[in-house]
């Protein structure tokens, strides 16, 4: 193994399909029209001598070592700022260049510290390079550093030095090894979109500055790692670098974060990680990365992980380590014994969207084949179960239209129930940048996201809507469409059923659904919905890109459906910029539901009552299937409370605290008689369980994961599993033990039975996936490459089906006792339940959950600014820290959910969408009101953990 080199050709490649030939050093080459010299130069294969140009980022030509001769034209221009053109002989390396080149450099090191033996990017430095590619031997003007390389100069302190700032938990930048290229500040600029940075000073005063000379902590710097990436020298250096030293040997493999399923290498030394890169060639980055996934990977050796499988007889009992073998005994036994007592269908299990689709498949495998049933579901339930039921009915199909790439093309997005920047911030930055271009911008949020407006991004629209009113916002929108003649009619007639149309459009044009009558519901301008609705129909290409604000809802079904109608109606569908594109939560959500996690649905969304699609399963699994769609989340808690369902199967969910209702759950959970948790921590759920089964991290295991965009992308496992087994190996031995054996040697023959039964899967192999990076499903003997783009043609169902969507008021209403909506969601440095990012440095950012309220609201209350307040609903009570922000209104209040000592869904309700019991998180009636601390629920939840999660002591045996 060795190091994965990429080529930086440094400046960007030009999109325009005229093509110019040009020779240069005696070699002809044609490039596009557009081109850097630079550029033509790397992909002839000659290397220009460039220090503040790299591929990442425009043009800026500010270090003067790439100049080159162009015959019939003047001087030495830089050839990182200077086109190609058709005819044009150049010459890279002529002794006028040589003589200038090596000026240059001078004057860079005779202000650079030489201590290139210690210095952390040793072996990894372009001005080490670049000294070496100009022949640089001698320094004229000596290295006495006068600018800011010494902290003392002549025996005094030198008011130029800067000391080095160590503040961010993850990297460190030194002043003095800065040759002010000005490449971080532009990374942070146009790649991330944040502006943290600038040039502070000018000439030989000039400095990088975090903001207003801040620390980069207390900057706005979102830790992207940008910058660090693309610092030439050791200013931005990796903390783990200069503790661990340069790494030896990387591998390509996926994030197991987000929904964006970024591509990284990991870069190692032995199976130490020593930091992960994210890699240029990744289709759903292109080279970008967030905190998250370039920094946060620590919770994989984190002391609190649980390497060995315990169990204990009932939950009031210590842990007790075991053997594999003895622990998929206990739990096989229980499970057996389960249903015996109580029936086949008394136990069942939860797929992890953080495991891969191997694994994932697997479980439901197990469940189906070998538990006898199909009591199945995953995370999928409490958050994008109606895109995969309103994308079904509407266009075919259960997953978003369009890959990431297509948002180069949109000319209005419009963002709602989504926090791009915050949680799928490597998106998020890819749409800043095309709304930075010229596109426009519709939010629709009760709360003023980063997109609202941030630097150098402001919405055209913000519909700051009440909670709960997605449907009625929509259809209004439908409503002008439709009234003011704006339907893209061909389209439709083409590509549409008309009937249903006629119908759809006959509704929405009533005068309930009118912006003036909507207004008076969702609290939003008129004016502003009807402006909204003109801009998405007839600005361009339109885009919609949507979150959990829109599927948590109790119409989150109906919601769906009314984007598609939108979509549809203006003919954005089928093509580059258009599309409706459901941004998924964790990092396989999209393929957990693929591979048939759902009670209904076999891999590849098919029905299990369908015959024909069941007896392929039965042959090839060599068992009986049952025809009756199982039990649903929800359903196994009030079953389980009820006392007809016993023993459940967790793989990688801490559904005690991501679902809705905790003392419902804690409930639900007591109440079993088995439950089974395989994860990386004690989590919460496992305060209730019987039998843990340690889980292994991303870094361990071979297999796939699937983003939202549909896109199939390896995992690689760059070390020994630390538990001894890979997730995947995990479920084969407890199968093992419930008498259904599964005999797989590598998850890359799971992918094949995958393959080989799932029609939108039946072109993808790990072969494939070698030879082109990723894929994007369907991949079949119809799309051998894969589907960027879906609907092209005709949708899969056929016709397009525009459906009625009626607005019915949630149950869940604000009143005296109540009278505060709350809604929640995610925060940039954690993730879902936090039980991997509270793991690492990422606390700094985020501590503990806080809850937003309006000044006027907190004003009436007389609460302060971090003062404790006591949150009250009519499923429970909490505690937490009051942040006063205007980022909500009036009426509404908001927090996150990754801090389990809040426990914010002990808060949220039962009520949940119509169609697929979705929970409405986003939806709850409360009351805010001072406290002194914690509650007594509280109290008594961090009690019960910690009693639960003791570990007896291992004694060992006598000689």
């Amino acid at each position: 193994m060795s190091l994965i080199h990429e080529t930086d050709y440094g400046t960007p490649l030009s999109k325009s399909e005229k093509m110019v030939t040009l020779t240069i050093d005696g070699q002809s080459i044609t490039v596009p029209e557009g081109t850097s010299i630079m550029r033509a130069a790397m992909e002839a294969g000659t290397q220009i001598p460039k220090l503040c140009a790299t591929d990442m980022v425009d043009a800026f030509g500010s270090c003067r070592l790439c100049l080159v001769e162009v015959e019939g034209r003047a001087g030495t221009p830089a050839s990182c700022t200077t086109p190609v053109a058709a005819g044009l002989v150049v010459h890279t390396q002529t002794e006028r260049l040589k003589k200038l080149r090596k000026g240059v450099m001078e004057l860079y090191i005779s202000d650079h510290p030489l201590d290139c033996l210690t210095c952390a990017a040793n072996g990894d430095c372009e001005l080490q390079d670049m000294a070496g590619a100009v022949g640089l031997r001698d320094v004229r003007y000596g290295n006495q550093g006068e600018n800011h390389v010494f902290a003392d100069a002549c025996g005094e302190a030198n008011p130029a030095w800067l000391p080095k700032d160590e503040s961010n938990p993850y990297f460190t930048y030194d002043p003095s090894k800065c040759i002010v290229c000005s490449r971080c500040v532009r990374a942070c600029e146009e790649v991330q979109g944040t502006f943290a940075l600038t040039i502070s000073g000018r000439g030989f005063d000039s400095r990088v500055s975090p903001g207003m000379s801040e620390s980069f902590l207390g900057s706005e710097c979102v830790s992207c790692g940008a910058c660090v990436q693309a610092c030439p020298t050791a200013t931005l250096t990796e903390k783990s670098v200069i503790e661990i030293g340069q790494p030896e040997h990387s591998a390509v493999t996926t994030c197991a974060y987000c929904g964006v399923g970024c591509t990284f290498k990991a870069e190692m030394r032995g199976e130490e990680v020593v930091r992960m890169m994210p890699y240029k060639d990744g289709k759903a980055n292109r080279g970008h990365s967030c905190v998250k996934g370039r920094f946060a990977w620590g919770y994989a050796t984190h002391k609190e992980r649980i390497l060995k499988p315990m169990i204990r007889e009932s939950i009031d009992q210590p842990w007790r380590e075991v053997s594999y073998d003895e622990a998929f005994k206990f739990a096989a036994d229980k499970m057996r014994g389960i249903q015996a007592k109580y029936g086949r269908d008394s136990i069942g299990g939860i797929t992890s969207s953080r495991c891969t689709n191997e694994e994932t498949y697997l479980v439901q495998k197990l469940i189906r084949a070998g538990f006898g049933n199909n009591n199945v579901d995953t995370c999928a339930r409490v958050c994008h179960s109606p895109t995969g039921y309103g994308l079904a009915t509407t266009f075919g199909t259960s997953a978003g239209t369009q890959d990431f790439d297509s948002v180069e093309d949109s000319d209005v997005i419009m963002v709602i129930g989504a926090n791009p920047t915050d949680a799928h911030p490597v998106f998020g930055s890819r749409m800043k940048k095309r709304l930075r271009q010229g596109a426009k911008l519709i939010v629709v949020d009760p709360r003023k996201i980063d997109l609202v407006k941030s630097a150098h991004v402001k919405a055209d629209y913000h519909l700051p809507l009440l909670p709960g009113t997605n449907v009625a916002i929509l259809t209004a929108m439908a409503h002008v469409i439709v009234t003011e003649g704006l339907v893209n009619e061909t389209f439709v007639r083409e590509r549409c059923d008309w009937s249903e149309f006629e119908d759809w459009a006959e509704f929405v044009a009533l005068e309930k659904n009118s912006p003036e009558a909507v207004a008076k519901i969702s609290g939003v301008d008129a004016e502003a919905i009807r402006g909204a609705a003109r801009l998405y129909a007839t600005g361009g290409n339109g885009a919609i890109y949507y979150g959990l604000g829109v599927t948590e809802h109790s119409q989150g079904s109906t919601t769906v459906i009314a984007i598609a109608n939108l979509a549809m109606a203006t003919g954005n569908i089928g093509r580059r910029g258009v599309g409706v594109n459901p941004l998924r939560g964790q990092n396989n959500v999209q393929g957990s539901c693929d591979m048939g996690s759902f009670p209904h649905e076999l891999p590849g969304y098919r029905h299990i009552a369908g015959d024909a699609v069941r007896e392929q399963f039965e042959a090839m699994w060599n068992v009986k299937l049952n025809p009756e769609p199982g039990l649903r989340i929800p359903n196994m808690f009030d079953s389980a409370i009820e006392g007809t369902f016993m023993g459940l199967y967790v793989q990688g969910e801490d559904i005690l605290q991501s679902d809705p209702n905790t003392t419902h759950v804690v409930q639900a959970l007591s109440s079993m008689e088995c439950v089974i948790v395989q994860d990386l921590f004690l989590n919460e759920t496992a305060n209730y369980a019987h039998v843990f089964l340690p889980g292994s991290t991303f870094l361990e295991k071979d297999g796939t994961f699937t983003n939202a965009e549909r896109r199939i992308q390896r995992v690689r496992k760059v070390m020994t599993p630390r538990n001894g087994m890979a997730d995947w190996e995990v479920t084969i031995g407890l199968a093992k033990a419930m008498g259904f054996e599964m005999t797989y040697n590598h998850p890359s023959e799971i992918m094949d039975e995958i393959a080989a039964l799932t029609p939108t899967f039946t072109g993808v192999s790990y072969q494939k996936l070698e030879e082109m990076g990723s894929v994007q499903w369907p991949c079949n003997e119809k799309y051998p490459e894969g589907s960027p783009i879906m609907h092209v043609d005709g949708f899969v169902r056929g016709k397009g089906k525009f459906v009625v969507t009626e607005y019915v008021a949630t149950d869940e209403r604000t009143g005296p006792r109540f009278p505060l909506l709350l809604t929640t969601g995610r925060i940039l440095s954690q993730y879902n339940v936090g039980a991997q990012t509270r793991r690492t440095e990422n606390v700094v950012w985020h501590d503990e959950d806080v809850l937003e309220i309006h000044p006027h609201d907190a004003e009436q209350r007389g609460i302060r600014d971090g003062d404790w307040v006591r949150l009250t609903s009519r499923a429970g009570e909490t505690t937490l820290h009051a942040l006063i922000s205007e980022r909500v209104a009036p009426g509404v209040v908001y927090t996150t959910f990754h801090h389990p000592l809040t426990q914010a869904n002990v808060i949220t309700t039962d009520y949940s969408d119509w169609a697929t019991n979705c929970p409405e998180y986003k939806v709850t009636a409360v009351q805010v009101s001072q406290s002194n601390g914690p509650s007594d629920w509280q109290k008594a939840y961090d009690e019960q953990a910690r009693n639960s999660r003791r570990i007896a002591p291992v004694v060992e045996a006598a000689e």
